[in-house]
């Protein structure tokens, strides 16, 4: 077939790679070409997964666990993900449970399962990227529900906003604590105004993505599905083991929900990769099995190098960064550098022009506030080592003081 004759799905109009994934091999490709590049992108941990956890998977091949498993994951991994889930409020006598191929493949599954054309979910903003084009991808229609900006914790949820977004065709609600992009994590109190809403609001179902609750560095919220144990007969419960265990490639995720939900979900996911991989699926219960020191020294360290990067970016001229409180990821406003210009000239007139500056001028990747659907802002991981983070601040602060003083002599 010649490229003429392609006919691209009309779905695919509306959908883009993701941007961050476009983002970091922009930065792998200057990289390639000789360029002295600090990626600050992606959101996976720098640690390598944890030995035992590689043992597992290693004893799995050994013994031959390398066939199909049941289709929604291996009899014993799905108890251990239910007994992970008694304390996150998921009564498992009236629920089920689906292992995917990571969480992403979880939230895909579910969209797909229940979204007609033109259904809509709501996306409490800042939201996670991926979710604008999954819905798109099922025919649904995201809808921002714009956060609540508090310049001291960054943005919050606002439960006022998200019920003025209900709509007839509403069908989700995306719930993202703690938060990517902002590592904000919502409160008892904010949780519970959300759950209000949704008992005025019976027909629209709740996901709740947890893909961070490990990585939370201070004191954490219960959660909703505990202390709100009604709203579970619409909610489904969305992890992995990706990010808490430093399993990235290891493409593994779960889903706890509605025994019928399960079950549409589980008819996509006969059609599409049957099951998750065997020997993900053992490491994936050795990790959640297994001792918890490893996660607790990741989250020891990326707490210690959350408050270095938040210390060193709110000393860079123009840029203003409140705390997260969990995940690994910062959300300064750049709102300060808005209208400066550069050495050559050019007005950095949005954080997309800032990003651009950043990594052209000072080799520093980054990510626009515009992708997770606020303007004004770069989300910087701080999944790299100290020294990473303590050059890129240094590069990002003579960036911008350049931009700074070249705009108060132009005036």
């Amino acid at each position: 077939m010649s490229p003429s004759s392609l006919r691209v799905a009309t779905r695919l109009k509306s959908i883009q790679v993701s941007p961050i994934l476009t983002l970091s091999q922009r930065a792998r490709d200057l990289r390639a070409a000789g360029r002295d590049i600090i990626d600050l992108t992606v959101g996976e941990p720098d640690f390598d997964t944890p030995e035992e956890i590689k043992a597992a998977a290693k004893a799995a091949i050994d013994r031959g666990q390398t066939k199909y498993t049941a289709l929604n994951g291996a009899p014993e991994l799905l108890e251990a993900i239910a007994e992970r889930m008694i304390d996150r409020g998921v009564n498992l006598a009236d629920q089920s449970i689906i292992a995917c191929a990571g969480a992403k493949q979880v939230i895909s599954h579910a969209l797909e399962a229940t979204l007609e054309d033109g259904d809509e979910v709501i996306l409490p903003t800042p939201y996670w990227t991926s979710y604008l084009d999954m819905v798109r991808l099922k025919g649904g229609e995201p809808v921002a529900a714009p956060g609540r900006n508090d310049p001291r914790t960054g943005w919050r949820l606002d439960a006022r906003s998200i019920e003025a977004a209900i709509t007839p065709r509403t069908r989700w609600l995306i719930l993202n604590t703690p938060n990517n992009p902002t590592g904000v994590a919502a409160t008892d109190e904010e949780l519970a105004q959300v759950a209000d809403v949704l008992r005025r609001h019976p027909r629209v179902w709740l996901m709740c993505d947890d893909i961070y609750e490990d990585l939370v560095y201070g004191r954490r919220a219960r959660p909703l599905l505990v202390s709100h144990p009604d709203l579970a007969e619409r909610a489904l419960a969305v992890n992995g083991a990706s990010k808490a265990y430093a399993m990235t490639g290891w493409r593994i995720g779960w889903g706890a929900g509605p025994s019928a939900l399960i079950a549409a979900m589980s008819i996509v996911q006969s059609q599409t990769t049957s099951a998750p991989c065997s020997i993900s699926q053992a490491a994936a219960l050795a990790a959640i099995t297994g001792p918890r020191a490893s996660v607790d020294a990741m989250r020891s360290a990326f707490r210690s190098r959350r408050d270095l990067l938040v210390s060193l970016l709110n000393e860079v001229s123009g840029m203003s960064c409140p705390t997260p409180d969990g995940a690994f990821y910062a959300f300064p406003s750049v709102r300060g550098l808005i209208g400066a210009r550069t050495m050559k000239g050019d007005m950095l007139a949005s954080d997309i022009d800032i990003s651009t500056y950043l990594l052209e001028s000072a080799g520093v990747a980054t990510v626009p506030g515009t992708v997770f659907g606020v303007s004004g802002y770069l989300r910087l991981s701080f999944a790299a080592k100290a020294e990473t983070l303590v050059e890129a601040c240094a590069r990002i602060g003579a960036a911008c003081v350049a931009v700074t003083a070249v705009t108060a002599t132009q005036a």
